[in-house]
């Protein structure tokens, strides 16, 4: 008999195979690539019905996403609204994640029919000029700020200027103009007809958001693509007509308490060790150990193009990821409310509207995130209003 303790022989794998391969984003600006059957707002009155419309929820067109720029965490305190728990009642901890979300503006509208194969196919799309919408987006979020120093007409220009960056076709260089650039297409009833003749199974908005307003006051616009939700094709497009050419803020898409779905990139921690990468155990070091002790040994016969399962060292980090139903605390228009003294750090000020998220979520200060209607809610239990904030901490994050 042998006279050694037992000795361990397996042990679970560490890391997700569903993940795979672990790769850096091919961009900054994450795509959607999935969108909700049902809205929020529609989960909520099919679950309690009269009561949701008493409330004034009621199903409505509206886009199944919006971006937002992380500024930092901090925490409150809150009263538990989750049924049937040991804190239900009682106030309760929890981190929260601010996120500057300035107005966003629609500047196009896009169509899709089928094609031979059955699926989506782009019939055309629809565009409006966007320098008054930013203009009026200025004026009614940000001219009453002290702390806002920046013209309107230099906003303009800024954002004309990112968005040349991102699109040639769209904006030109106008030396003699006001602004420097101009927005080359125009909107016509002719081409909206046109676009929206046919067979049209899906409307989708293209907009773009104004970084010049965010904290980190860049320069170059995203430009997203986002799914209008609706019960049939001509109400998405009454809706799309009415918000051509226009600006939206997180009220318009979201109300408070509802979940959301975050979709973005993760923080980049570049090539990494085994170890550091996947949480694999090191074994201590004997005398036969001549190969290292952190090495994956022998893979056996390895295919052309195999996808390898034993953990390996390799990129760590800066990933697409989706985080599921993080919730929604609170929304405001006024972003000094919620910014710490200082400011955040590696941030700086939010100056106009805003989320609270519940949690911690993923990116590095002033990633873009995708914030979308949950598509796998917990249909268990869905809350039709956001819990009570009795304290939220604006004390400096800078350790002073």
């Amino acid at each position: 008999m042998s006279t050694l303790g037992h000795r361990k022989l397996s042990a679970p794998r560490h890391g997700s195979l569903g993940v795979r391969p672990r790769k850096r984003a091919e961009e900054l600006t994450p795509r959607v690539r999935s969108w909700p059957e049902k809205s929020w707002f529609e989960l909520l009155v099919d679950k309690y019905g009269e009561e949701a419309l008493r409330r004034g929820v009621s199903p409505r067109p509206v886009l199944l996403a919006y971006p937002a720029y992380k500024a930092g965490i901090t925490h409150a305190i809150l009263i538990e609204d989750r049924p049937n728990t040991p804190f239900t009642g009682k106030e309760v901890f929890t981190p929260v994640t601010v996120l500057d979300t300035p107005p966003i503006v629609v500047i196009g509208i896009r169509s899709y029919d089928l094609g031979h194969n059955g699926s989506l196919r782009s019939a055309g799309e629809v565009w409006a000029n966007p320098i008054d919408t930013v203009l009026k987006a200025v004026e009614k979020f940000y001219a009453n700020n002290p702390l806002w120093n920046i013209q309107p007409k230099d906003v303009v220009k800024k954002y004309l200027l990112g968005l040349h960056k991102v699109n040639h076709g769209l904006v030109e260089p106008d030396p003699s103009g006001e602004y420097g650039f101009k927005f080359v297409p125009e909107f016509s009833e002719e081409s909206y007809k046109k676009v929206f003749s046919g067979d049209v199974v899906d409307v989708r908005a293209i907009v773009t958001t104004i970084p010049v307003l965010s904290g980190i006051g860049k320069k170059k616009v995203e430009v997203l693509e986002i799914k209008i939700h609706g019960k049939t094709i001509d109400e998405k497009l009454k809706y799309a007509k009415s918000i051509l050419g226009s600006y939206l803020t997180p009220q318009d898409v979201f109300m408070e308490g509802q979940f959301v779905d975050i979709i973005g990139i993760t923080k980049g921690h570049g090539f990494q060790g085994v170890i550091k990468r996947f949480g694999v155990k090191e074994l201590p070091r004997w005398h036969k150990h001549r190969k290292g002790s952190r090495k994956v040994g022998t893979r056996g016969p390895a295919f052309t193009y195999s996808m390898s399962e034993p953990p390996q060292a390799g990129q760590m980090g800066f990933h697409r990821r989706t985080e599921f139903n993080k919730r929604i605390l609170k929304m405001g228009t006024t972003g000094f409310e919620i910014v710490v003294k200082g400011g955040f750090l590696h941030y700086g000020l939010v100056y106009g509207p805003y989320i609270l998220l519940k949690g911690s979520t993923i990116g590095p200060p002033k990633r873009l995130l995708i914030l979308r209607h949950p598509i796998r809610p917990r249909l268990k239990w869905l809350p039709i209003s956001a819990p009570k904030i009795t304290y939220l901490s604006l004390e400096s994050k800078q350790g002073a």
